[in-house]
């Protein structure tokens, strides 16, 4: 049987190398509980602009939950028979990258990631001025790099720093979770408006509202941070000029 000599072959048995770390180096299970309130957010490094070929793009570190975001576009409808001659079209690929967590993924996007998308979609669409790009699309691409929980809130966050970078948006989401169940609220801070809710799980009526309460309250506490970072960008694009 011919041998592939350029393959290096490993050994026919194997452990994972998390096996061999110290007790107190090896990964913990994210948890919130005797470290963060209910009503507390996650420390957050954002930043806008990073990726040049892009209309908008944003990174986003959420304790160790990390996520890239682009936006490409407006620009030409793909398949003709969804081309709308009065508004525009908005499109979103929500992705895990393979080595997000700590169980191998594969690049092939799972059903997972097809809802994540389609949700991501739901939560941007209503705050997107699409009567002003008739006959076009605008496509946006998110990237989870570590997953360390809430990538539907970040993620989408991160995607609206983005389509504000390209001029586009102004949305903020925040996350919130419980025992029983998770629930994702999407904010129009300027409105205080919500665009987007998904909840998982099960709750009782009275724990679903203060949920929901919870998470607009953690979209102002992080809509600051937000406007700092589309502000940084604003001004790197564009230096006032010199006196």
């Amino acid at each position: 049987m011919p041998v592939d000599t350029k393959r290096i072959r490993g050994p026919e048995e194997s452990q994972s190398p998390l096996l061999f770390l110290s007790p107190d180096k090896a990964p913990k299970a994210s948890s919130r509980q005797g470290v963060r309130g209910n009503g507390d957010v996650r420390p957050v490094f954002a930043r806008c602009g990073l990726i040049s070929q892009a209309k908008g793009s944003a990174y986003l570190e959420a304790g160790n939950t990390k996520i890239i975001c682009s936006v490409y576009g407006p620009k030409e409808t793909e398949r003709k028979d969804e081309t709308d001659m009065k508004t525009g079209r908005l499109v979103c690929d929500f992705r895990l990258a393979p080595f997000s967590c700590l169980k191998r993924g594969a690049w092939i996007q799972g059903s997972e990631e097809r809802d994540m998308s389609q949700t991501l979609l739901e939560s941007l669409q209503p705050g997107v001025c699409l009567h002003r790009y008739p006959r076009s699309q605008i496509e946006v691409n998110v990237m989870v790099l570590e997953n360390d929980g809430s990538i539907l809130a970040h993620a989408v966050t991160c995607a609206s720093m983005a389509l504000a970078d390209g001029e586009e948006f102004g949305s903020w989401q925040e996350g919130y979770g419980e025992n029983q169940g998770c629930v994702t609220v999407a904010l129009l801070p300027n409105l205080n408006q919500v665009s987007g809710l998904n909840a998982d799980g099960e709750m009782r009526e009275d724990t679903l509202a203060d949920a929901v309460r919870t998470c607009m309250d953690g979209c102002h506490k992080l809509y600051p941070a937000v406007q700092q970072a589309l502000t940084r960008a604003v001004k790197k694009k564009a230096p006032p000029p010199e006196k």
